[in-house]
């Protein structure tokens, strides 16, 4: 990772004249952003660390920005990345960077631009005191709301420095907003649309200029930042919009999207979720699928309203929530291999419930909604991974008088024992469970084959509370 730029020292210098002894040279952020991240395409380093599923799509667009030392517009859905992008922005800025001791808007030793820091300067000369910035504290971050301010972002006349007995007039009478605190480094703005529209005006000037002007003071900052702001495509037209010459002066618009395929949902899911070590939890690979299956069923629901989206936090909220289940139902049996089950699904009618929008107005229909995605992930990972003669000699061993009983009160020896009555199961469990021989993961294993041989029409199912009877049709 590169981390150390030919402007990163590890004997830091604390005065003007020793920092300009080291040989350390001024850049305007974007350039600094620029070279840090051209160093890091030659050596093959990822820019976007944590940011899955945009390699071919997302990533490429933010680094021809990065590149082309454009301010960003990041438009898309909820729970699509966006936060995390722009934060990990900061990860290709120089690890340190010096500024005029005090400065409340990181001064550049070389080129300060406020009262204190010229007055500094002009007072001590090369003796004028540095410190040193880390690339974390060089981003600021505003959450856009409608009472958002132009004294939040740009600055405002404090009263308390005109009590003292400065003149209106003077610069140092001022409190600067997030925007000049940021300089030399980057500005975020989530959900830019919902910001008022006289707000918005008042950034026009940070794009293009580079300058803010305060309570009509003769005060001209030539700022230095790198502004990336995020946005939902529903926001133009229903909250608010993005006023048209705030948008013509954004560099680049980059589309972000929720991940194309189930492998890319399961990797986020298993990079965010967190799940307890204490008691340990195993989830096997078919269960993670049906939760990301799931999800991806949920986005192409004609019964879900899309333009809210479907977060792919749901995937990582149900895969807790299946953990958690799985948890409580092997304590209250007693048993210390946990993995979860089918039967485990029903928990994520909660979990569920709060992140998506059905589309229909009659009480209770979001449950049934619910139900029938569930069913339609199991179907479709059974289908996916359980094929073949095996599956028929399954039916016909059910076909006999052979009954399996599941539920979450039953425990994983009777599975065992089911496994060793019916032979035939052998094959479609290790089609699911691959090595893992563990009775927890063979008995999910299970569950999973018989209701998918139901849902495919090919077992009755009897199902009272939480237990369930899977028996042959004829």
């Amino acid at each position: 990772m590169v981390t150390e730029s030919a402007n990163d020292f590890p004997e830091r210098a604390a005065t003007i004249s020793a920092l300009r002894s080291s040989g350390w040279t001024s850049r305007s952020i974007k350039e600094e952003i620029r070279q840090n991240a051209i160093a890091r395409i030659r050596a093959d380093e990822t820019m976007f660390p944590g940011v899955l599923g945009y390699d071919d799509t997302v990533v490429p667009q933010l680094e021809h920005a990065v590149l082309a030392g454009h301010d960003v517009v990041l438009l898309g859905e909820r729970g699509q990345a966006k936060t995390r992008i722009i934060r990990s922005l900061t990860n290709l800025l120089d690890e340190w960077m010096p500024i005029v001791a005090g400065s409340e808007i990181n001064d550049d030793p070389f080129a300060p631009i406020s009262s204190y820091a010229k007055n500094l300067v002009a007072e001590l000369g090369d003796d004028a005191p540095v410190a040193w910035v880390h690339r974390d504290e060089r981003f600021g971050e505003k959450l856009a709301t409608p009472d958002t301010s132009i004294a939040d972002l740009i600055g405002e006349v404090d009263p308390i420095k005109v009590a003292e007995g400065r003149y209106l007039s003077d610069e140092l009478t001022l409190h600067y907003g997030l925007v000049p605190r940021t300089n030399r480094g980057v500005f975020a703005i989530n959900e830019l649309p919902d910001l008022a529209e006289r707000i918005q005006v008042g950034l026009l000037n940070v794009l293009e200029e580079r300058d803010v002007q305060i309570r009509g003071y003769k005060v001209r900052l030539p700022l230095d930042v790198l502004l990336v702001a995020s946005a939902n495509p529903e926001d133009y037209t229903n909250r608010g919009r993005m006023i048209t010459p705030l948008k013509d002066r954004f560099g680049a618009q980059i589309r972000t999207h929720y991940p194309l395929e189930i492998e890319t949902e399961i990797a986020i899911a298993r990079q965010e979720a967190v799940i307890a070590t204490d008691p340990p939890v195993t989830i096997p690979p078919f269960m993670e699928e049906v939760i990301a299956t799931f999800t991806h069923l949920a986005r192409d629901s004609s019964h879900i309203n899309q333009r809210s989206g479907v977060s792919v936090r749901l995937t990582v909220s149900n895969l807790e929530t299946l953990a958690a289940a799985a948890v409580r139902r092997s304590l209250a049996m007693g048993e210390d291999e946990i993995v979860p089950r089918v039967c485990d699904l029903d928990s994520l009618m909660a979990s569920t419930a709060g992140k998506i929008e059905i589309e229909s107005l009659d009480e209770g229909r979001d449950v049934e909604v619910i139900d029938h995605l569930l069913r339609g992930a199991v179907m479709s990972v059974f289908k996916n991974h359980v094929v073949g003669e095996g599956v028929r000699q399954v039916v016909d061993e059910f076909d006999g008088e052979v009954v399996a009983n599941v539920g979450d009160d039953v425990p994983i020896s009777d599975y065992s024992e089911l496994l060793a009555a019916v032979p035939a199961l052998a094959g479609p469990v290790v089609a699911l469970c691959g090595d893992d021989d563990s009775p927890g993961v063979q008995a999910s294993a299970i569950e999973l084959i018989l209701e998918g041989l139901h849902l495919t029409k090919r077992l009755n199912k009897d199902a009272v509370g939480t237990r369930a009877s899977y028996r042959g049709r004829n």
